[in-house]
């Protein structure tokens, strides 16, 4: 990745509102995340209010940093591979397929995740775009369960897929695919070839403006919370989940408390209230 400005590495960092870390550790990338899911937050709104989603580091920070925005799985993780590059930690973008109804895999490209090495050589999958997933990264190579405040893990070698690809095998994950299953249903496929971030275009466009992509079909804007909870404003639906799964829904109502919540419990600031658009299947270019 290319270099970036210290500027905006502190502008970042204290976003976050943490400090630089004196070095690429296990601790600190674990601090790093969690930080990154209570501040930044997972949002498609740009896709319901016309803006460009262009997967260029410069880009990317422009948004998540200069204007207090969050984004979908390719600008938060996107920009978090910036971020920890820039503290020294070693960054691989991989490829994932999120499972959907009936078991069956999204798109190619269809999420964009983490493997991070850091100074001690041990590697962690790391993920700030999946929405609600674990709070701290997954350590890449065990096999077996792995606790945390999101739930129960586990990444294992997977099956192969419908055209009978990507087994992994002895589930070691060095050549083939791996599956992430969180309190035992598969989340994701994951590849373990190397990516890098404009592999991702076509993933991000398709997720931008297809009529069959859940991003065009919904409003979400959602982050985790102190108590170890989860928040979250769908329309105008806001829903707040504390850490022992307890819920509380209201519906709002005017569009300045609608914007009130944005800006108050999400940090971003918004001129109009975002609505899904309409698409037809004839509305996507292509």
């Amino acid at each position: 990745m290319n270099s970036v400005n210290s500027a905006w590495i502190d502008a970042y960092l204290h976003r976050l509102g943490t400090a630089r870390p004196p070095r690429p550790s296990a601790a600190a990338l674990r601090e790093l995340h969690l930080r990154h899911l209570l501040t930044v937050p997972f949002e498609n709104l740009s896709i319901h209010l016309g803006e460009e989603i262009v997967l260029e580091e410069e880009r990317l920070l422009d948004k998540v940093v200069g204007a207090g925005r969050g984004g979908f799985c390719y600008e938060l993780n996107g920009a978090f591979a910036v971020l920890l590059t820039a503290l020294g930690f070693g960054v691989t973008p991989l490829a994932g397929r999120v499972y959907g109804e009936a078991g069956r895999l999204g798109i190619p490209y269809d999420h964009l995740a983490l493997r991070v090495r850091t100074v001690d050589g041990s590697e962690w999958l790391a993920d700030v775009g999946f929405g609600a997933h674990s709070h701290y990264p997954l350590a890449f190579a065990e096999r077996s369960e792995q606790a945390d405040p999101g739930g129960s893990f586990r990444i294992t070698g997977a099956g192969p897929d419908a055209a009978g690809a990507g087994a992994g095998g002895a589930g070691d994950g060095a050549s083939g695919d791996l599956d992430v299953l969180r309190n035992g249903r598969p989340e994701y496929r994951l590849e373990v070839r190397p990516r890098v971030l404009g592999d991702f275009t076509a993933g991000a466009w398709w997720h931008s403006t297809s009529p069959a992509s859940h991003f065009t079909q919904s409003l979400v804007c959602s982050r985790v919370t102190e108590d170890g909870g989860r928040i979250t404003l769908g329309g105008r639906t806001l829903t707040v989940t504390t850490a022992d799964g307890t819920r509380e829904v209201r519906e709002l109502g005017s569009d300045e408390e609608v914007l009130g919540v944005y800006r108050v419990r999400f940090g971003i600031e918004l001129d109009r209230v975002p609505a899904v658009r309409k698409l037809r299947k004839g509305d996507q270019n292509g």
